[in-house]
C-alpha cells in the first residue's frame, strides 16, 4: 500500500479520516495544467468535501466554488473565494439561501425550473439587484453510472427539460431582474465513459444553435462535472486523466468566440487523497463466513450502504495468508457492510484497516446515528 500513514497511526484513536495533502496538491496541479491552456474555468464542488484545510488548498490553486446550498455558499465566502468565482446550483434553493447568495453578489445561479426563475427575479428585485443565471438543462443523456447519481435523464428531478426550454426562454423576457449568461448541464457522477461527455457536448452545440436563432448569444457554457476515479486501483491511478477529460470538450464542444467554458469537479479532485482508518474490534467466524468487525461504520462512510459502492480495503497490520472476510461496522443495520468476501491477510482483533478513496463523499456524509461521535480528521503532507 502506498497511501502514507501518520507516524502515530498504531496508537491513535480510531476511526479517523486521513488526508494526504501532498497528493491533493499534485492533483490540483494536474487539473490546472490540463484546464488552463484550454481556457477552462474549474469550480470545485464543495459537496464532495468541505473541510477547511482542503478547501484552502483548492482556492490557492485558482479554482472557483460550485455550491448546492446556502451554507456551502457561505463556507466558500468564509474561505476566501471571491463572489465572482462562486456558482450556486440545486433543484430546491430556499428563499433564505437565494437571498444570502444575492446579498453576496455571487457570479451565477444555475437555475433549474421556471418557478425558480420567477422567485429568483422577485427576490433580486427586492434587493435592487440583477441576478445572473445559467439555465440548467436536462439533456436526457445517460451517464451510465449508478441510478442514484444519474442526474441528466428525463426521469430525474434536475434541470429544465428540452421540451420546456422554449417556454422558459419566453418567460425570461418577462423577468426584468435576471440576466441570462449561459447554459448549465450536469448529467451525473462517477462517470468513467468519456464518450458520455462527447454526447453532452453535441447536445449543448445543438442548443446553442437553437438559442442563437432566437437572438440569444451566451458568453458562458457550464458542462458540470462527474468525472470518475479508479476505486479499484487507487495506487496505480491516484490522479484522474484530466488531459483526456478536457480533450473531449476541446474536440466536441463548439465554443463561440470569447466564450468561457466552466466545469465543476469534486470527486475527481479529492477522493483519492482521503482514506478512512479503522481498527478491528472482533473477528467473528461462522460456518458461512468470517466477519471482520471494525470500529468504523456506515456513520463514517455511507457509500457502500447507500450505493453498494466498492472501496479498496487493506489490512496494514498483518502479513498472514489471505482469507475471505465480510468487512462490517458496529452499527445496528445489516446494511452496515463495507465489503463482502474481501481477501485480506489473516485478520485479528486490533489490526489497522484502511478503506481507500474516501476523500469525496466520506466525511461530508457522516452522521451521528446510534449517537456516534464524529471521527477526527488527520492531515499529512
Amino acid at each position: 500500500m502506498s497511501f502514507p500513514l501518520p507516524a502515530d497511526a498504531a496508537t491513535r484513536a480510531t476511526p479517523f479520516y486521513l488526508y494526504d495533502l501532498g497528493l491533493l496538491e499534485r492533483t490540483l496541479a494536474a487539473v490546472q495544467q490540463a484546464a488552463r491552456p484550454r481556457h477552462i474555468q474549474v469550480h470545485y464542488a464543495l459537496k464532495a468535501n468541505a473541510n477547511a484545510p482542503i478547501i484552502n488548498h483548492i482556492r490557492q490553486h485558482g479554482l472557483g466554488a460550485d455550491c448546492v446550498s446556502g451554507a456551502e455558499v457561505q463556507r466558500a465566502l468564509d474561505m476566501g473565494f471571491a463572489p465572482q468565482h462562486i456558482v450556486f446550483a440545486g433543484v430546491g434553493k430556499s428563499d433564505a439561501e437565494i437571498n444570502r447568495a444575492l446579498a453576496a453578489d455571487i457570479w451565477c445561479f444555475n437555475a433549474e425550473s421556471a418557478q425558480e426563475l420567477a422567485v429568483l427575479s422577485e427576490l433580486a428585485g427586492a434587493q435592487g439587484r440583477t441576478a445572473r443565471v445559467a439555465l440548467r438543462i436536462n439533456p436526457n443523456v445517460d451517464a451510465h453510472t449508478h441510478h442514484y447519481i444519474t442526474t441528466g435523464l428525463e426521469a430525474n428531478k434536475f434541470g429544465i427539460s428540452l421540451q420546456d426550454l422554449g417556454a422558459v426562454i419566453e418567460q425570461l423576457g418577462t423577468l426584468p431582474n435576471l440576466e441570462l449568461v449561459g447554459l448549465h448541464a450536469h448529467i451525473g457522477s462517477q462517470i468513467t465513459d468519456l464518450g458520455v461527455f462527447a454526447e453532452l457536448s453535441r447536445k449543448l452545440n445543438e442548443l446553442q444553435t437553437w438559442l442563437e436563432s432566437r437572438g440569444h448569444h451566451l458568453p458562458h457554457l457550464n458542462v458540470g462535472g462527474g468525472l470518475g476515479i479508479d476505486y479499484h486501483n487507487p495506487d496505480q491511478h491516484p490522479i484522474p486523466d484530466f488531459e483526456a477529460y478536457f480533450q473531449v470538450f476541446e474536440k466536441h464542444l463548439v465554443r463561440r468566440p470569447g466564450q468561457q467554458v466552466h466545469v465543476e469537479l469534486g470527486r475527481a479532485i479529492v477522493a483519492q487523497c482521503g482514506a478512512l482508518v479503522s481498527r478491528v474490534l472482533y473477528v467473528k467466524r461462522s460456518q458461512q463466513t468470517n466477519f471482520a468487525i471494525l470500529d468504523a461504520g456506515m456513520t463514517e462512510l455511507i457509500r457502500p450502504a447507500l450505493y453498494d459502492s466498492f472501496h479498496l480495503i487493506q489490512n496494514v497490520s498483518s502479513q498472514g495468508s489471505k482469507q475471505l472476510y465480510d468487512v462490517v461496522g458496529p452499527i445496528c443495520e445489516s446494511s452496515d457492510t463495507f465489503g463482502r468476501e474481501v481477501a485480506l491477510p489473516e485478520t485479528r482483533r486490533g489490526d489497522l484497516v484502511v478503506i481507500r478513496s474516501t476523500g469525496a463523499y466520506g466525511e461530508v456524509m457522516a452522521s451521528n446515528y446510534n449517537l456516534r461521535e464524529k471521527a477526527e480528521a488527520v492531515y499529512i503532507s
